[in-house]
């Protein structure tokens, strides 16, 4: 299947047929994918269904170069790993084929970029290089055309009145924000918002006590005003997002999926409603590896939907995903 057709996946069956076609290139292009699904005795000729389909532990990132297509990559996203640890490296050969991702996706949740003007609280991110949180929300800005969008890092006085100017002309506005700048936004000052969306990334590990999600939001929701928060699910490795309009409830655009493993047999699958390790198929992956074992705990509902629950701590990634080459 060509890249760009995934954007056009309207049925299952259509769906399913770009992921075996999928799966079938990226085991005879990606050589790390390939000992993996080897490793396992899973070729193309016995996988029938997608559930058959191995997914690959996303630690290898850290580890290996996970690419399907020959050439250069145009650019590597980094994650944020903290001082010691090893970083994911994901290279994407195909810029495109992300800011197709990225737009489309978003257009599909929240209408028309245009529509909007972005301001972008994400310090932390900022302050690295390789962030493709950076470049999906830069692109945004750019798209947005406003002239008030962009990023603030440290400026929250500018933010606040910017989004009390853009509040009383009632134009349709987008504050996203890593976890712990949002906080630190509303404890300072208390704010009204009935034409703004506050989305927030994710990003407290390290900066502040963990909160539960619903703790969290609760405290966002009366500090900035609004009936729900909305949250991004996206990560290093992969070229698509899932988004949550609120209630933490993701739904993914039609170019990926989410399946549920079990975390004492990674090769078999939850049912829904019982949590369990997050998969992601994400087609937009296609020069790299479209198929990921996350190390986020989920549970799956009946539409689809999914609720993200916490993560596994290391020993349980390594216990429940067997693998090193």
């Amino acid at each position: 299947m060509a890249n760009q057709s995934i954007f056009n996946i309207a049925t299952t069956e259509e769906f399913e047929s770009a992921t075996m076609e999928t799966f079938q290139f990226q085991y005879q292009n990606n050589e790390v994918y390939r000992l993996f699904c080897d490793y396992l005795e899973k070729s193309p000729n016995i996988i029938s269904k997608i559930e058959d389909i191995p997914f690959l532990p996303i630690s290898f990132f850290k580890t290996h170069p996970i690419i399907s297509s020959v050439g250069q990559a145009e650019t590597i996203f980094t994650s944020s790993g903290t001082t010691g640890n090893q970083t994911s490296k994901h290279q994407v050969l195909d810029l495109n084929l992300y800011e197709e991702s990225f737009l489309k996706g978003f257009e599909l949740f929240y209408g028309d970029i245009s529509d909007y003007c972005i301001l972008a609280l994400l310090p932390s991110y900022l302050e690295r290089n390789g962030s493709s949180l950076i470049y999906m929300v830069d692109r945004l800005i750019k798209e947005s055309k406003h002239e008030a969008s962009g990023f603030y890092l440290k400026d929250l006085t500018s933010l606040v009145s910017n989004l009390s100017s853009l509040e009383k002309k009632g134009q349709k506005t987008l504050l996203i924000g890593v976890s712990f700048a949002l906080l630190d936004l509303v404890e300072e000052y208390g704010l009204s918002l009935e034409h703004t969306i506050v989305m927030e990334t994710g990003g407290m590990k390290g900066r502040r006590k963990e909160l539960i999600r619903e703790e969290f939001h609760e405290i966002l929701t009366k500090g900035f005003g609004v009936g729900q928060i909305h949250s991004e699910y996206g990560m290093t490795e992969l070229l698509s997002q899932a988004y949550s309009s609120g209630q933490g409830i993701f739904k993914t655009p039609p170019w990926m999926k989410i399946l549920i493993r079990d975390t004492e047999d990674p090769l078999s699958y939850q049912s829904i409603g019982k949590t369990g390790g997050i998969n992601v198929i994400d087609l937009a992956n296609r020069n790299s590896c479209s198929f990921i074992a996350t190390q986020d705990l989920g549970k799956l509902h009946s539409d689809n939907s999914f609720e993200i629950l916490g993560r596994f701590d290391h020993s349980d990634v390594r216990g429940c995903n067997l693998m090193v080459l």
